[in-house]
């Protein structure tokens, strides 16, 4: 699975006029948690596809990667530009098919194998989709709602539910400086609308009870004092 995002990565090129440069190694960064300043601003929009950048959405798959997590803003990174990156083609082993051929969640008591106790058998991993987006503008949303748990990167072990529109049209650039509009529906919807938040300063516990976000802000703020010593 690895190997397979690497490559997709590695498509990615970092020259300079005719002459390829010698290839980045991808670098984790540090993703940055509430209440950091940088996460509640608004990000600035790019204005050209350059070496930096191809090297920053290279990092910003890896920290994604390795988190785990299926998006990333660059402002989770301190960077305060508008870029996202996000992968939804990751499935637990525990899916399966239902009729319509769709991937669901099941239970291992619900699997209804040839012989008793049969264990869930293990599915294929899917090959990776790293999606780049470069400022992405949410130009349409579908009337019809969904609602997702959510977590975030820069929330770490705090999950609530999150109704947001079931489809929508992104704009954006993409790394070869096109500009591409998506349609997309389900989690990759939710996913990218979740990062774009992020790109206006806004998290996923905006969309809680202020009592719940509240108490969640202050659990983290009280970690930030005690790691500040």
């Amino acid at each position: 699975m690895r190997d397979l995002w690497l490559t997709a990565l590695n498509k990615i090129p970092i020259s300079h006029g005719n002459t390829l440069k010698k290839a980045h190694v991808m670098a984790l960064r540090e993703i940055l948690l509430i209440p950091n300043p940088k996460l509640y601003k608004v990000a600035q929009p790019v204005s050209a596809i350059t070496n930096e950048l191809k090297v920053l959405v290279k990092d910003m798959f890896e920290t994604m990667y390795d988190a785990p997590g299926i998006g990333l803003a660059a402002p989770q990174i301190g960077v305060m530009e508008r870029v996202i990156v996000v992968d939804c083609a990751t499935r637990s082993k525990d899916d399966t098919r239902n009729e319509d051929g769709e991937y669901e969640e099941v239970e291992q008591e619900d699997y209804e194998g040839e012989d008793e106790g049969e264990d869930i058998p293990d599915l294929p991993e899917p090959d990776p989709e790293p999606i780049a987006m470069i400022n992405p503008e949410l130009i349409w949303f579908s009337d019809e709602t969904s609602i997702y748990e959510e977590g975030c990167l820069s929330i770490p072990e705090f999950y609530e539910d999150v109704e947001r529109p079931t489809s929508c049209r992104v704009r954006y650039m993409d790394m070869e400086g096109e500009i591409i509009e998506r349609d997309l529906e389900g989690l990759l919807s939710t996913c990218v609308q979740h990062e774009v938040d992020h790109l206006n300063g806004k998290l996923f516990i905006d969309y809680i009870s202020r009592l719940k976000r509240e108490r969640i802000t202050k659990k983290f703020q009280k970690a930030a004092k005690r790691a500040a010593g």
